[in-house]
């Protein structure tokens, strides 16, 4: 544990999936903690968590609220399939009879003595229930009752101070509507935490927390991807690839196919990743099940991401390749998951790699980094992502396969949307040429870490039989270009080795 994080010991746990990992443990007890957010971020279905989490553990809890009644707070219970039964909650808002004439105040301002009143009944609740977890709902309420930033500091310090008397954990919702944004309670809160919300052209709006504050406590840092789901929310910590690290002894995968591990140096090592790169149709998903339907042939674990490709169609084409992969799906060694881009976040998706790994997987086919690049809401920090998720992998002796689209059919200027070519320890190529009025297919190896490769340009190709690498095609001249020359010597349509 950090040498921060040992000087607390006694932890409560927030209830929330990924927040504890988050908070390096969970909250500490009978302090004040501030959530804040706009609404719809989940403010209310954050605190209900953290109430029924409390109810799990044997202990009275207390939902104070200034703006929803009861039957509100029970509805979003019930949207999450859960019950207030366990949880005292204590209304403290104006009734309808505050609308009549003679309940509008004219010697005294409403704040001198509403606010008093307020106050009164929070005491009176606490002292009444004796919560060990409660929740203040809104504190704009509190704000506007008090007026000005000194009356309303001193406030909410009375009440912290009171509830820490009671050995009472507390969080204070507050939804940035009141007229003043100052930072008053920031200050005074144990730890803060802030919610997210925004709109993105397509897809799904984006939600990510960030723990803005944590007093004594090394939490991770960062904004951290989360959804509300049914159940409640769902925190996907930031993937922090330095958490990781393991000694793996140095192995190869073999491809199954002898000629192709030939070409790649006897195989991919272990822990180290691989691009795929090349036109649409040249075969680069078909390579990459090649390399997973080896592992499973040899009983090793593996999990197929696809962002693009549906589940069923790839698994047929496997299979029309000579690469059934039910059989290992069966068996529980192949995990594939189809992955909609639109309604994803790069959170979300990190955590189902790293669930993955946990499960003893060693490949691991990220199919196609195109769809990746959709699933990250500003395409700047795409490179960072792909950096800490493949680095993580590597540390995890984790063998990845990257899968690159690139623009283009012929010719030098192919391009793709990014170069993670740098960021990948092995570069395999496929590239289309013209020969002999036939359109054909090339491999290479472009680049390959810890160990020689082949330099040569090879015939690549797809038919009923399975996938082949054939004879290098040293009778041509450019066939990068995908035009090339023809020098002579062996027949261009040589049969493969």
């Amino acid at each position: 544990m950090n040498e921060q994080n040992s000087q607390t010991s006694d932890f409560l746990s927030t209830g929330v999936p990924g927040l504890d990992d988050v908070l390096a443990g969970g909250l500490t007890r009978d302090r004040l903690y501030l959530v804040e957010g706009e609404p719809g971020t989940g403010k209310t279905t954050l605190a209900l968590q953290f109430l029924n989490e409390g109810v799990r553990q044997g202990e009275p809890v207390l939902y104070i609220t200034l703006a929803e009644t009861q039957a509100e707070l029970s509805g979003v219970a019930q949207s999450h399939g859960w019950s207030l039964d366990g949880i005292h909650v204590e209304e403290i808002i104006p009734d309808e009879n505050a609308l009549a004439p003679e309940q509008q105040y004219t010697l005294f301002h409403p704040s001198e003595i509403e606010l008093g009143n307020v106050t009164q009944r929070i005491v009176a609740a606490v002292d009444r229930y004796q919560p060990r977890r409660a929740v203040l709902d809104s504190l704009s309420e509190l704000q506007l009752l008090a007026e000005n930033p000194l009356r309303y500091r001193r406030q909410v310090l009375a009440l912290k101070q009171y509830l820490s008397s009671r050995h009472c954990t507390t969080i204070f919702l507050d939804d940035r509507t009141a007229l003043s944004t100052d930072l008053q309670v920031r200050s005074v809160a144990h730890a803060v935490l802030k919610l997210e919300l925004s709109d993105q052209a397509y897809g799904i709006e984006r939600r990510r927390l960030r723990v803005v504050k944590y007093r004594g406590i090394a939490y991770r840092g960062g904004g951290h991807d989360y959804k509300i789901l049914r159940g409640g929310l769902q925190i996907y910590p930031r993937l922090v690839a330095a958490d990781s690290r393991e000694a793996k002894p140095h192995q190869q995968l073999s491809s199954g196919m002898p000629t192709l591990d030939a070409l790649i140096g006897g195989g991919l090592d272990v822990g180290m990743s691989t691009l795929i790169s090349g036109p649409s149709g040249t075969g680069k998903s078909s390579l990459a099940a090649q390399f997973v339907h080896a592992a499973t042939q040899r009983g090793e674990r593996c999990a197929m991401f696809l962002f693009e490709e549906a589940r069923t169609n790839m698994l047929q084409r496997a299979a029309n390749l000579g690469m059934d992969l039910s059989d290992a799906l069966e068996r529980g060694l192949l995990t594939v998951q189809q992955i909609d881009p639109a309604e994803l976040a790069p959170g979300e998706f990190a955590r189902a790699v790293t669930q993955a790994v946990e499960q003893d997987v060693r490949v691991v086919v990220i199919d196609s980094l195109n769809g990746y690049l959709n699933a990250v809401p500003d395409e700047r920090f795409l490179i960072l992502y792909l950096h800490e998720l493949l680095t993580y992998l590597g540390q995890r002796g984790v063998v990845s396969i990257l899968v690159g689209v690139q623009q283009g059919m012929l010719g030098g200027a192919m391009h793709t949307n990014i170069d993670a070519s740098y960021l990948a320890d092995n570069v395999i190529m496929l590239r289309y040429f013209e020969a002999e009025g036939e359109v054909r297919q090339a491999i290479s190896v472009f680049k390959k870490r810890g160990s020689a490769h082949e330099r040569t340009i090879r015939r690549f190709q797809i038919g009923s039989a399975g996938l082949t690498v054939g004879p290098v095609l040293k009778d041509f001249h450019g066939v990068l270009t995908g035009v090339p020359t023809f020098h002579g010597g062996a027949h261009a349509d040589a049969p493969a080795e």
